[in-house]
């Protein structure tokens, strides 16, 4: 009797809160929920930390060192593998980051606990991908690259071998297909697979896919049939919708079909289960959107990827708003989310061909949602296609994050044309230049310890705003305010009376926050944003043309405007981030700024007055 073939599973704990909303739990309940994973006795690898977990960390007050620390440590104590998911060029954030912190970060995640670096390129730019092989080899990780799946006239099955063989030829330890969207063809992943293995037998495959538009276990039978090492999975509460296939389901199916997989303890699944719904109760659920638990066959037309439906949702939502805001002001009827979310898809669709076929994962699937939303809500209100591209878009666009698969529109090359920007063409790491000196020097002049390992500094270096924010003590104290709002908005749903105060603890420092009356705005009173001192404030408005956080400047070491500087028409002096891309606002006419509204970080509604300039 032949030998059955063994799979291994992988339980993709970051990416099931991920895909399914904004924020990912707290350490203490990592922490208390990792002996139960452990005990399910089935998995030889977790996925705990990597791109968008960080990040969120710090945008609710929590150190993410100190997560990332606690939490792989009983993974290692019990033999499991722990793997994290960074993004090459752009690290664990959106936006490219300098080739010294990208060393950095490969030796502070190994020194955390992290085994297994899962890197891709979201335009599978190989040139982006290769440095971080040897940078993780350097930090004493194994590197697994991933082929990015999508489905376009340009992603066939050769252009993915293709690619596999160059990775593996540069040194990568394993191959990933990544299937972020699930919109990959079981037969074709079926065949790349079988590629894979035809010249490099003994390399290991993993596959990740989403099970949203529903072609995920008919892909993971298909792959592991053609030699599949690990299969990626989810569990209830968080499995299926835009989240990953159940272990349960996924056991069974390759157990009928003669593979070798491990059995599982139920009582410790259930164990889990329960834990993960009280940390979706106590405060997680809030940011879950109902419809991102439910699978939609929707998706295989925009083909967006699971991980970025939890945050699509939260920013429709806030778009949708934003939009209806407008509607009303202008006596026009409100749209409903399922009309919104029509006009979106539709857009992606159409938008997607025209920016170059990126592959639809972060950041570049933000990129091309985002810029759809853009269009949609800019041509909803009388203006033109393409009148808003984001700084970050743009650099794609213009190829400084890497080589597009595609060709851009000429209505595309036209617009650069006339904003007097310039394509590139060389090495996307050379636009990027060291920067950790200057991040040392600034966690100086501050009196902020550098960190064990260094950790303290990479994580400025590699979320400037976002940890400026965390020690400030402002992103706990935005976080719990938009928390409070949302248990109020649900209390006052099911008739409890508002308006009420909770308190919130800031660095040990506690502060009152009151929430008014349902859908209104809190205010922590201790955050609140304030006029820079401005002198009489005369001038023209400067107002926001869309709802997001306001910064002076988007990277560390760039010159802010300030009040009396003189500035021309069309001068970017300001930023809007919204939808976790940085949008430039330009002054609309020459003169001198004589006051700014708002402080680095703080909220803004679209048409707030950003800055007044006297012509």
């Amino acid at each position: 009797m032949a030998k059955k073939r063994q799979v291994k599973f992988s339980l993709l704990f970051r990416d099931m809160w991920q895909s399914a909303g904004k924020y990912v739990p707290r350490v203490d309940q990592l922490v208390k929920v990792a002996p139960a994973i452990v005990k399910m006795g089935c998995f030889a690898r977790v996925e705990t930390n990597g791109g968008g977990f960080e990040q969120v960390n710090l945008l609710y007050g929590e150190n993410p060192n100190k997560a990332v620390r606690e939490w792989t440590k009983p993974f290692h104590e019990a033999g499991i593998q722990t793997h994290m998911l960074d993004r090459a060029l752009n690290g664990l954030r959106m936006n490219p980051v300098p080739a010294d912190v990208r060393q950095l970060f490969y030796k502070v995640k190994k020194k955390q606990g992290t085994d297994i670096a899962r890197t891709f390129c979201g335009l599978n730019d190989t040139r982006n991908i290769i440095p971080s092989i040897k940078y993780a080899h350097d930090g004493g990780m194994i590197s697994q690259c991933c082929l990015c799946i999508t489905l376009s006239p340009l992603h066939t099955v050769e252009y993915y071998t293709k690619m596999a063989f160059e990775l593996i030829e540069a040194g990568a330890d394993e191959i990933c297909l990544k299937d972020m969207a699930g919109i990959g063809r079981p037969a074709s992943l079926g065949e790349i697979v079988k590629n894979i293995k035809a010249k490099y037998p003994n390399l290991p495959i993993q596959y990740h896919s989403h099970a949203g538009p529903g072609f995920s276990m008919a892909s993971i039978l298909e792959v592991c049939k053609a030699g599949c090492d690990y299969v990626d999975v989810g569990m209830e509460p968080l499995s299926w919708g835009t989240g990953h296939a159940d272990i349960l389901a996924v056991q069974a199916m390759l157990k009928d079909a003669g593979f070798d997989v491990p059995e599982i303890d139920m009582e410790a699944y259930m164990e889990v289960r329960t834990q993960v719904q009280a940390m979706m109760d106590d405060f997680l659920g809030y940011y879950i959107p109902a419809r991102n638990r439910q699978m939609n066959s929707l998706l295989i037309g925009p083909g967006l990827p699971g991980g970025m439906m939890g945050s699509l949702m939260n920013d429709l939502n806030d778009a949708l708003e934003s939009l209806n805001k407008y509607f009303a002001k202008n006596g026009k009827p409100a749209m409903t989310q399922d009309q919104m979310l029509i006009k979106l898809f539709n857009e992606v669709a159409y938008v997607w061909p025209k920016m170059g076929y990126p592959p639809l994962v972060t950041p570049f699937s933000q990129y091309v949602k985002n810029m759809a939303q853009m269009n949609v809500i800019q041509m909803e209100k009388g203006r033109e296609r393409w009148s808003m591209i984001a700084d970050d878009i743009w650099d794609m666009l213009l190829g400084k994050s890497g080589r597009l698969p595609g060709p851009i529109a000429p209505e595309l090359i036209e617009k650069a044309k006339q904003q007097g920007r310039e394509f590139f063409t060389g090495n996307p790491q050379d636009s990027y230049p060291d920067a950790l000196e200057g991040f040392r020097k600034e966690m100086a002049e501050n009196g902020w310890e550098l960190g064990e390992d260094d950790e303290e500094l990479f994580e400025l270096a590699m979320h400037p705003q976002q940890y400026r924010l965390y020690k400030s003590g402002q992103a706990k104290a935005d976080f719990e305010a938009d928390l409070a709002k949302k248990k109020a908005d649900k209390a006052a749903a099911g008739g409890a009376a508002l308006p009420q105060t909770v308190q919130v603890d800031v660095n040990g420092q506690m502060y009152a926050v009151t929430v008014g009356e349902a859908g209104a705005m809190p205010v922590a009173a201790a955050q609140a944003p304030a006029a820079v001192a401005a002198g009489a404030g005369e001038g023209k408005e400067l107002a926001s043309p869309l709802e997001g956080k306001f910064y002076l400047v988007k990277a560390q070491g760039e010159p802010a405007v300030k009040v009396g500087d003189v500035v021309k028409a069309g001068q970017t002096v300001c930023y809007i981030e919204a939808m976790k891309t940085f949008n430039a606002i330009a002054a609309e006419c020459d003169g001198v700024i004589t006051e700014i509204c708002f402080n680095a970080g703080a909220a803004v509604s679209e048409d707030d007055v950003l800055m007044k300039i006297k012509g």
